[in-house]
C-alpha cells in the first residue's frame, strides 16, 4: 500500500495476526486435499446423486415424460458411465498421492450404513412415488435432499479426517 509515495508497514501484531490465518488456511487446505474425495469429484458425484430421480423418474414414467424413454435411457447409460470413469481417475489419483488404495470400508458403520440403505431407496423410491402420483415434485425433492446427503457426507469425512490427523 502506498501514500504520497510512502510504503506503510504492518505493525507487529497485524503481521502475526496475517501468518496465522495463513497457517489456518494452510492447514485446512491441507487437510481438505488429503482426503480422498478431490472437491471436482465431490462436485460430480452430487450432480450425479442429484440427476438420478429425474432421469429414472423419466424411464418409469407411466408415458412420455419430457422426453422419449430411449433418451432417458441413453442419457442414464451415459451419466453412469461418466460416473464410473472419474471414480476410476479420483481412486488412481488417490493411489498415487498416498501409496494405498482407496478403501470405503474404514469409514464408521454408524455414518455408511444408514446412507448406504437411505440413499438407494430414496433415489428409487422417489420415482416409483412419482410414477403412482404423476407429482414430479416427488424427483425434485429426492435430488435435493441426495445432493445434500452427498455434501454432508464429504464434510463429515473431511471433520473426521482432520480429527485422525
Amino acid at each position: 500500500m502506498e501514500t504520497n509515495g510512502g510504503v506503510i508497514r504492518p505493525t507487529p501484531q497485524q503481521a502475526r495476526a496475517a501468518l496465522a490465518d495463513t497457517e489456518q488456511i494452510h492447514a485446512s487446505t491441507t487437510a481438505l486435499s488429503a482426503t480422498p474425495w478431490p472437491l471436482w469429484f465431490t462436485t460430480a458425484l452430487t450432480l450425479y446423486i442429484a440427476a438420478i430421480p429425474p432421469v429414472y423418474g423419466g424411464l418409469v414414467a407411466a408415458s412420455e415424460w419430457l422426453l422419449p424413454k430411449v433418451a432417458w435411457a441413453v442419457v442414464m447409460v451415459v451419466m453412469t458411465a461418466a460416473y464410473l470413469a472419474l471414480f476410476a481417475v479420483a481412486a488412481t489419483t488417490w493411489k498415487k498421492k498416498t501409496g494405498v488404495a482407496l478403501r470405503l470400508n474404514v469409514l464408521p458403520k454408524r455414518a455408511t450404513i444408514p446412507m448406504a440403505v437411505g440413499l438407494p431407496a430414496l433415489l428409487v423410491g422417489s420415482p416409483i412415488a412419482f410414477r403412482a402420483t404423476g407429482e414430479p415434485v416427488w424427483l425434485f425433492a429426492a435430488s435435493a435432499v441426495g445432493a445434500a446427503v452427498s455434501i454432508a457426507s464429504h464434510l463429515t469425512f473431511v471433520r473426521l479426517h482432520r480429527k485422525n490427523s
